[in-house]
C-alpha cells in the first residue's frame, strides 16, 4: 500500500463517521449539548470540517473551501471569516448552529479537496516541511495524520453525543 493510499483510507474514514453522525438528525439534536455544557454536534461537525480544511488547505497552499465556496457566508455564523474553533467559549459553541444537510455539504466539499490533494502525493512529499514554527519542524505527513487524529475523535464526540441524545428520548 502506497502512503497516500493509506492517508486516504483514513480521511475516508472521518467522512463515512460524519455521514453516519449526521444522519436522521434535526436542528434540535444538532444543537443539543450533553450535560448543557459539552459541545454539540453542530458544533463539533463544523470544528472538524473547519480544522481539516484549515490544516490541510493551509500545507497544500490551497485557499480553504470555507472561503472559496463561500461556506462562511452560507453559514453565517457571527464568528471572524478564519474561526475554526479553537478556545470557543460556551456562547461561541452555542452560536454555531446548521442544518444538517449545510454541515454535510461544508464536509463533503473538504473532503473533496483533501481527497484531490492527498491523491497527488509521493511518499517523498510527506517529509516536506509544513511549518517551521514547531521544534522539531513540522512535515506534511506529521501534519495531515495530527489533522486525521483530532478530526477523528471529534468524530467519535460527535457519534457519542448522538447516542447520548437518543438515549434521552
Amino acid at each position: 500500500m502506497k502512503s497516500n493510499e493509506l492517508l486516504l483510507d483514513a480521511f475516508g474514514r472521518i467522512r463515512e463517521t460524519v455521514e453516519a453522525v449526521l444522519e436522521g438528525l434535526d436542528d434540535g439534536s444538532l444543537g443539543w449539548r450533553p450535560a448543557g455544557t459539552g459541545n454539540s454536534i453542530a458544533w463539533l461537525t463544523w470544528h472538524l470540517a473547519r480544522v481539516e480544511d484549515a490544516q490541510v488547505a493551509d500545507a497544500a497552499g490551497l485557499e480553504q473551501v470555507w472561503i472559496s465556496q463561500d461556506f462562511v457566508g452560507r453559514f453565517g455564523l457571527p464568528l471572524s471569516r478564519t474561526d475554526t474553533g479553537y478556545g470557543h467559549s460556551t456562547d461561541q459553541v452555542d452560536a454555531v448552529q446548521a442544518p444538517a444537510e449545510l454541515l454535510m455539504e461544508y464536509y463533503g466539499a473538504v473532503h473533496r479537496q483533501t481527497i484531490d490533494f492527498v491523491q497527488t502525493l509521493g511518499g517523498e512529499d510527506l517529509d516536506r516541511v509544513v511549518d517551521t514554527r514547531w521544534d522539531p519542524p513540522v512535515t506534511l505527513g506529521v501534519r495531515l495524520v495530527s489533522t486525521i487524529a483530532d478530526c477523528l475523535q471529534h468524530a467519535g464526540q460527535a457519534a457519542y453525543a448522538k447516542g447520548l441524545n437518543q438515549g434521552q428520548r
